[in-house]
């Protein structure tokens, strides 16, 4: 038996990235490894630029996700007139000033971002190896007491609540999310990496590209995950 982390994310509105495509910004299922990893290090502190530990965390995350509620798609149409001399504000409290030539700024910034509104995702997650810094216990000490403001996805998405839910112990991340309290009446959506439990009959094998080269900032490469749709009654382990 190992023990796992429990993350409730919930907010109005949520965003599992995807894939970008020019003005489009997409959105996914399930968060990413590499959201995740980010949430964490920026509850820790860490900055973009520290690849290093952001790859090694991402390296020992085995993380799972239970939809308890998959609330709705929304496609948010964006449009800004922007001048050079703008400024905005960072998570980092420094100032973020606009690049460009003066023609970039002729005409009004388009733009279309998905999201997921009244979402309610379960995590499950551990570390391996275990005894290696930072340890679980200071990943949910960072969650309850971030070093800077957090986010789900996006910088809009803020959660409306604590995000550690708790603690399982359980053989695997798939029996922590079947064994998690807070389970609905209708069937459930559950994502778990491949290697961390069965469920014969009801599951699926495939490949994501979820993680992130901290270094270079680009996603690459495939991890095989396992999906099911289920019962309540099936989801008890």
């Amino acid at each position: 038996m190992a023990l796992h982390l429990l993350v409730r994310l919930q907010a109005p509105l949520i965003a599992f990235g995807g894939e970008a495509i020019d003005n489009y910004g997409v959105i996914r299922s399930y968060p990413a490894l590499s959201m995740v990893t980010g949430l964490l290090g920026n509850a820790l502190g860490w900055d973009r630029s520290d690849a290093d530990l952001h790859n090694r965390l991402q390296a020992r995350l085995r993380l799972g996700t239970r939809l308890d509620n998959t609330g709705q798609r929304l496609n948010d149409f964006q449009t800004a007139q922007l001048d050079a001399g703008d400024k905005g504000w960072t998570t980092a409290g420094s100032v973020e000033e606009r690049r460009g030539g003066s023609s970039s700024y002729d005409s009004p910034h388009l733009r279309y971002r998905d999201y997921h509104a009244n979402l309610d995702a379960l995590l499950a997650l551990r570390l391996e190896p275990a005894d290696e810094s930072p340890i679980l216990e200071d990943l949910a000490q960072a969650l309850d007491k971030p070093i800077r403001p957090l986010f789900i996805g996006r910088k809009p998405c803020l959660p409306i609540g604590r995000l550690v839910a708790g603690w399982i112990e359980a053989s695997n991340v798939l029996e922590a999310l079947q064994l998690a309290p807070g389970q609905t009446k209708g069937p459930m959506r559950l994502q778990w990496p491949e290697g961390e439990g069965r469920l014969e009959g009801c599951d699926r094998l495939l490949d994501v590209c979820d993680e992130r080269n901290w270094s270079s900032g680009v996603h690459g490469g495939w991890r095989p995950v396992r999906e099911a749709l289920i019962s309540s009654e099936e989801a008890r382990p």
